[in-house]
């Protein structure tokens, strides 16, 4: 008998409220790993005996093994079984800790954080199986505190992984992140149940090697647009190789009779809507992680900057993201009153609100706190509602694909956003003293700051026009789940 999600949770010794808590720990572990080389990151080449370009790859593997991983760990958790899937992320994580550990040089690292990266398909798998193993009233607000975590893991992670950095030698850094991820692996193990809710078909290798590449290939050219030049041969290559190896790809799931993902349930008006929202609200939420500790961080002598070191940067940024976890309750009241689609507009504009914000209060860190705290509230309550679109609009037996592919949209948005940040910093730029380096001007903050904004609202507007699914637009009963295979 095969537990899918439009039937109830399967029979467990285990408490639901320590299995939520199981899935939310290594959902922030695996978020973690984003944030987790930021403070160290000028100081890498030194570190590691290489040049900054190649070291600037330590970041970006680990971007690239994330959308690697969070469609094809969604896939194979629909066919294999999510628990299965939950463990293997937590062991990839522990390997790939260790290896970074352990890494004197820049290629085993860069193998290493690649793999840290690979940890993110545990959030997907996760957000699809809490269904299957919490009672219907408890779904919703386990739902929303699991889709925060990818907020919460960047925000708290940097200060974190400064203070580690600044205190102890940069190895400890991986060595604390091999030590949760081996709790990770043994309470996943143990204390989430390994229901039945694997779904017999055959793993598209081809189609999953075709989406790599042409993920990999579209988000390096991405990410490194600004430093290889936009017009550069390198990113051309990347980006457009990248985007005809996708739409191969496409071409090619389309003949499948088990494809990696189902194209025409993606294609799907509320699925295709919301993961477009998606992307733009990934790109709000990054945008404002990206400019302002740079705000913080800029010289007082400049005028405008508020001379924050990283470490005091990063404790500015933490609350932040405690505000998302904070706001998980009410994302699910919020979607319980007045339904998914509503919820995520609501926190798309609530994130829009937090720029608007920014733009009027960057003259003190408590300023800038308080507009994050807002952006934050706003990613809390519309991260959690995107999942849940998804799985009311997907077959039960495509869940964990489904809602990895809308992961790996999110990620989309934030790649875009580092690039789109990094060009407006460097649009306008001032110069402290001759022979110094250009910094980004006010106007420029600014700038990012109204994109931003604009952003978000267009993702809030994109939401409002998800078809809704009945005469009120709630959060679906258990068995009305079923209708999605329909």
């Amino acid at each position: 008998m095969k537990t899918t999600s439009d039937a109830p949770p399967a029979p467990t010794a285990v408490k639901p409220q320590l299995i939520i808590a199981v899935l939310c720990f290594g959902a922030l572990c695996a978020a973690l790993m984003q944030t987790l080389v930021l403070p160290i990151q000028i100081e890498l080449p030194q570190l590691l005996h290489a040049s900054a370009s190649d070291t600037s790859w330590v970041v970006t593997a680990t971007l690239l093994g994330g959308g690697v991983a969070m469609p094809v760990a969604g896939r194979l958790g629909d066919i294999i079984g999510k628990q299965r899937v939950l463990v293997g992320s937590s062991v990839i994580l522990v390997i790939g800790s260790i290896v970074c550990a352990l890494s004197t040089t820049v290629w085993p690292m860069i193998g290493g954080r690649f793999l840290q990266g690979m940890a993110m398909g545990f959030i997907p798998v996760a957000i699809s199986m809490v269904r299957e193993v919490v009672p219907p009233q408890m779904s919703a607000t386990a739902i929303a505190t699991l889709s925060a975590t990818m907020g919460v893991g960047g925000a708290i992670g940097l200060p974190l992984a400064a203070w580690i950095a600044q205190d102890y030698n940069w190895h400890a850094l991986f060595w604390v992140s091999a030590g949760l991820a081996a709790l990770m692996v043994v309470a996943t193990a143990v204390l989430v149940p390994n229901v039945s809710d694997g779904h017999p078909a055959s793993i598209d290798v081809v189609g999953a090697v075709a989406l790599a590449i042409g993920l990999v290939a579209t988000l390096v050219g991405v990410s490194k647009g600004n430093d290889w030049g936009w017009a550069s041969t390198n990113t051309l290559l990347c980006i457009g190789g990248g985007l005809v190896v996708l739409v191969l790809f496409g071409l090619y799931e389309l003949r499948q009779q088990d494809p990696l993902v189902d194209l025409r349930t993606t294609a799907r008006r509320p699925v295709l809507l919301t993961n477009i929202a998606a992307m733009l609200i990934g790109f709000g939420m990054m945008a404002q992680s990206i400019v302002v500790p740079q705000l913080l961080e800029m010289p007082k002598a400049t005028g405008y900057g508020l001379g924050q070191s990283i470490l005091e940067a990063g404790l500015w940024m933490a609350p932040g993201g405690l505000m998302m976890m904070f706001l998980a309750p009410v994302s699910s009241r919020l979607m319980t009153t007045v339904g998914a689609r509503l919820t995520l507009a609501i926190g798309a504009a609530v994130i829009g609100v937090g720029y608007l914000l920014a733009l009027f209060m960057m003259n003190a860190p408590w300023q800038l706190l308080v507009a994050s705290c807002v952006s934050c509230a706003g990613v809390g309550i519309g991260y959690a509602a995107m999942p849940t679109l998804i799985l009311e609009n997907v077959p039960p037996a495509e869940a964990g694909s489904g809602v990895g592919i809308n992961t790996v949209m999110r990620s989309i948005g934030t790649t875009v956003a580092g690039a789109v940040m990094a060009s407006l910093l460097t649009s306008q730029t001032i110069i402290l003293k001759p022979g110094t380096p250009a910094l980004p001007s006010a106007d420029a903050f600014k700038l990012c700051f109204l994109v931003g904004a604009v952003a978000a609202f267009v993702g809030g507007a994109i939401a409002l026009t998800v078809t809704r699914r009945g005469p009120k637009d709630t959060v679906p009963a258990q068995d009305d789940l079923a209708l999605a295979e329909a």
